[in-house]
């Protein structure tokens, strides 16, 4: 995989410098997985110290990844006294995402053009999204044969399965708390050690 100099990509890779939108693949993406499942995540939000804890973030760095538009609450932003910012489930998966391409020195320029990227893409095609990144720029891969294509080349040197990203934070929140959009109402995550103590109080 090579880049050309107008930013382009040659040999079927896409590097996400300059605009995100001029340099996405011209082709479909189609969803994986069940409409039902994307659906029940936008019904649910989190608050900030549990989008941190799925993140493996500070919340000092969510607050200021807030405050400079790197990552802003796409449910709920902070609106006063009172009041405190929430959360999608898309938007702790890209706090992930930036958590780690920030621990391998990529630029926060790029990180800023990868997180307007995968927003605009609307995450669509996460099985089968590969971010590659040698430092200097982000690549979107969307198969096998991109990705062994970069490192034959040498230009990638750390990658991020979109998708397994995805999973991780879906298994994290699974055992925290959420909040309904809609109407507000706390929900309880399943955290397998609170069912052991339950179960081993009854046994008392």
């Amino acid at each position: 995989m090579r880049s050309s100099g107008d930013g382009t990509a040659v040999d079927g890779g896409y590097p996400l410098h300059g605009g995100a939108s001029d340099h996405s693949p011209n082709r479909p993406m189609a969803v994986q997985g069940s409409g039902d499942a994307t659906s029940g995540h936008e019904q649910i939000g989190y608050r900030g110290p549990t989008a941190c804890a799925a993140a493996g973030i500070t919340y000092r760095q969510l607050d200021y990844w807030a405050r400079t538009g790197l990552v802003e609450p796409s449910v709920r932003a902070a609106g006063g006294s009172g009041t405190q910012r929430l959360y999608s489930f898309r938007d702790v998966v890209v706090l992930k995402i930036v958590k780690r391409f920030l621990d391998t020195g990529v630029s926060l320029q790029n990180i800023r053009t990868t997180v307007q990227h995968l927003r605009e893409r609307g995450f669509q095609d996460l099985e089968r999204m590969t971010l590659m990144s040698d430092g200097a720029t982000v690549y979107e891969c969307t198969s096998s044969s991109e990705v062994h294509d970069l490192l034959q080349g040498g230009q990638g040197v750390f990658g991020i399965a979109v998708g397994v990203v995805w999973r991780d934070v879906e298994a994290a929140l699974s055992q925290l708390h959420g909040e309904r959009v809609d109407t507000g109402e706390t929900l309880i995550g399943h955290n397998p050690a609170d069912e052991l103590a339950r179960r081993r109080n009854k046994a008392v």
